[in-house]
This record gives C-alpha cells, structure tokens and sequence, in this order.
C-alpha cells in the first residue's frame, strides 16, 4: 500500500500524534528493570497501549547508537515488534550524504534487506538534491516514505533556516524545490504524498505559507508539548483533518510521577492519561 495512503489511513483512524521513542533511562520506571532490557521493556508496554491514540511511532536511533550493538538491536527488535502491533516506523536518523554513500543509507534502512523495519526515514537535504535521490528511488520502488528537514523546531534553527536570497528564506527555497517530487508521489487513495516535510510546531505562520507550497505533503511537526507548541499550532497546517502528523516524545513518555510508579497498574493509568491528554488536545484542535 502507498505510504501516504497507509499515513493518511493511521491518522484517520488514530488522530494525529506521533509517540517519539527516546529513551531517558533516569525516567524509565525502574519496575522495567535496568539498562538497555529495561528500555525495551518500557518501550514494548508504551507500543502495547496506543491503540486508537497513535498510530506511529518515531524512534530516534541516536538513543540507541550510544549503547552500541546491544542498542541497535533493540531498537530492530522494537521496530519488528511495531510492525506486529500495525504502527508506522519512522526512523529519526537525518542521513544525508552524497552518491553511494546516500544508496548505502537507503538500501540500510528502505530497501529490501534492511537490517531494520521502518516505514520511512528523515533525511536532510542541505548538500543539495542529488542527497535525496537514493531515499527517494529505494522507498519509491518498497512503498516507504522519505521526510526532508524543512522547517525545524529547535531555536537555532533561524540561523540558516531563516537565511534570506532572492527574496524568501532558505526554508521556503528547499520547499519548492521539493514540490515536484511530492506531487509525483501522491497517493492514489488519499492523495497525500509518500514525501513528508519537517515542519515544527513553533513556527505555525511559516506552516500554513508552507502548506501552499507542498499542498499533498504530510508534515511531520515536532515541537507539540514539551517544546512549547500548542496543540493549535501543531495541526496548523492540516487540511481536512489531515496532512500532520504530530510528535510527542517527552510529554508522553514521561509524565509526572511515571518514574516513580511502584506497580504496572500505576504506571499504565499516568501513561494512558498523559497519551489520552495529548491524542484530545490535538484532535480537539483539528476539530476547532
């Protein structure tokens, strides 16, 4: 099935957060156990209970890298664990990189024989187009998704983000020329596309310009939460009750007083009200 049709599908049916997996292991609940088998513990009951809240999840495989090979495989077993459960893999690695080093990326991560399961990987396009051109063939040919930094959350971003030539900012000049490429890819169910666009929450006026730009093009938009976005100003750019996706990492994973829960039973009831708290803002705000 077409990724955006399988995007557009899970948002459909679950609302639009996303569950960014990063694992803090000074907040993981210790009745989960220690190290890297108490994070993919913690993270398999997190996946456990999304049903109907989120449909996707975002892990972040920089968490996993510093523990090394134990690590990785970890997160491949979580990757294969949400593929059981029906959620969407979006790997957060930002590759980019040029000619076969770009093809060795994607063929790791999207194509055939990847050493993990993901749906779709972020990429960062600032050594130019010919960077996204291996991610875009591979996931083209395995209906994955590719998800190309535009407009980042973080407050540095404004240091070239936010650069102006000829009139716009550089943000606006890596939109356009990803429209083409996003409109080749459109779903044929759902119409949104198979390329997605960082987008943060923070910047709500950039992202509705944006959306104009890439008006087929799902947005991935961290900064919900924890980062100071709004619900309001996460779903800015929707159309339809569709087109963002929204994550949530922090927020989710570690409310007030999980980390001292003493009892599966504790924790499961501030998880489900701190993932319920987030999936009512949001749709709440698609509603509005």
């Amino acid at each position: 099935m077409h990724f955006g049709d399988r995007l557009a599908a899970a948002i459909k049916d679950n609302g639009p957060l996303c569950v960014g997996l990063d694992p803090h292991p000074n907040r993981i609940p210790a009745l989960f156990g220690e190290g890297v088998p108490g994070i993919e513990a913690f993270f398999i009951a997190v996946m456990e209970r999304m049903s109907g809240r989120s449909g996707v999840i975002k892990p972040q495989i920089a968490f996993f890298e510093r523990y090394g090979p134990a690590g990785l495989q970890v997160l491949a077993r979580l990757c294969e664990r949400a593929k059981d459960l029906g959620l969407i893999v979006l790997l957060d690695a930002k590759r980019g990189d040029i000619g076969s080093t770009a093809s060795a990326y994607a063929s790791a991560y999207l194509g055939p024989d990847a050493w993990l399961h993901c749906d779709a990987i972020t990429v960062n396009p600032y050594m130019g187009m010919d960077t996204l051109e291996p991610f875009l063939g591979t996931a083209d040919d395995m209906d994955k998704g590719v998800i190309v930094l535009v407009r980042t959350s973080n407050p540095g971003a404004a240091d070239f983000e936010d650069l102006i030539f000829d009139k716009k900012p550089l943000y606006q000049h890596i939109a356009h020329a990803l429209a083409p490429f996003a409109q080749e890819r459109k779903g044929p169910v759902s119409g949104w596309s198979s390329l997605m666009a960082v987008v943060g929450a923070t910047a709500p006026n950039e992202a509705r310009h944006l959306r104009l730009t890439l008006p087929h093009c799902p947005f991935l938009v961290p900064g919900f939460g924890a980062q100071g976005a709004s619900a309001k100003d996460a779903v800015a750019a929707a159309r339809n009750g569709q087109g963002v996706l929204v994550n949530s990492s922090r927020g989710v994973l570690y409310p007030a007083g999980a980390d001292s829960a003493k009892t599966m039973d504790d924790w499961q009831g501030i998880f489900d009200a701190a993932l319920a708290k987030a999936h009512d803002e949001l749709c709440a705000a698609l509603d509005a």
